[in-house]
């Protein structure tokens, strides 16, 4: 079977402890390992490609001792979309006393929905939302493409 493995497919961040990275994006974002190695890549010691299995795209963590990347936020961020505002509230109050929330749960206008921010072991922003139209303007734009 041959798989058209094109398009926006992936995005890189540099972690300090790729365990406890890992173990973040488990429990925040659903994520899971689809592939970990230790790699031929100087400086890196540790790979990790997870994803939370809806659609072709990974988030490659690289554990690298000598260095590490400016963290993505406190806007700049990675986002997740829910299935409940019930999920997002469950994950909060859980970020609350973890001491990772950067930013509580709220409702902004269509098409943004209801969202919170979190931060990742290495300061990078995890947004988790609900009722972001993203899909729904991705399958239009398809659509109108395609005619």
């Amino acid at each position: 079977m041959s798989v058209n493995d094109v398009g926006f497919s992936h995005i890189a961040l540099q972690v300090k402890d790729l365990k406890k990275s890992i173990e973040f994006y488990q429990r925040y974002a659903a994520m899971q390992i689809i592939h970990q190695r230790e790699p031929g890549i100087a400086e890196a010691q540790k790979v990790a490609w997870l994803s939370d299995l809806t659609r072709p795209f990974a988030l490659v963590l690289v554990q690298s001792q000598t260095t590490v990347d400016t963290p993505l936020g406190p806007f700049g961020h990675l986002g997740i979309a829910c299935s409940s505002r019930e999920e997002i509230d469950a994950k909060v109050k859980l970020a609350e006393q973890e001491g990772v929330l950067r930013r509580k749960a709220q409702q902004s206008l269509p098409p943004v929905g209801y969202w919170a921010f979190f931060t990742d072991p290495d300061g990078n922003t995890l947004e988790l939302s609900y009722g972001q139209q993203i899909g729904m303007e991705i399958i239009a734009a398809r659509q109108s493409t395609l005619g």
